[in-house]
C-alpha cells in the first residue's frame, strides 16, 4: 500500500494555496492513500498483450472536402443582422 504523508498532504496544500483544517488534513491523507493504493493495482495487471495508445479510441479526422457551392445572397445573409450598411455586415468598432 503506497501511503501519503500528513507531510506531504501539507506540502501539496501549500502549493495549491489551500488552507486545510486538521480535520481535512486527516482526511485528505487518509483518502489521499486510498486512491493511490487502489491505483497500484493496476501493476498487477498482466499488459503484455496491450499495444500501448495514446488514446483510448482511435481517432479520425472527421471533416468534409471543401467544395464551392452557391452562396447566400447579400440581402438574406443581411436580414437578420443587427445592423447593415452598404451590403456589408456593420460591427461595434474595437480599437
Amino acid at each position: 500500500m503506497t501511503d501519503i504523508t500528513r507531510a506531504e498532504v501539507e506540502h501539496v496544500a501549500l502549493l495549491a494555496r489551500l488552507r486545510l483544517t486538521e480535520a481535512e488534513k486527516e482526511d485528505y491523507t487518509r483518502q489521499l492513500s486510498s486512491i493511490l493504493s487502489y491505483a497500484g493495482r493496476l501493476g498487477e495487471l498482466d499488459l503484455s498483450a496491450v499495444e500501448p495508445t495514446a488514446h483510448a479510441a482511435q481517432l479520425f479526422n472527421v471533416l468534409r472536402e471543401d467544395v464551392p457551392g452557391e452562396s447566400m445572397e447579400r440581402d438574406k445573409a443581411l436580414a437578420n443582422a443587427p445592423a447593415g450598411a452598404d451590403g456589408f455586415f456593420r460591427v461595434p468598432r474595437i480599437v
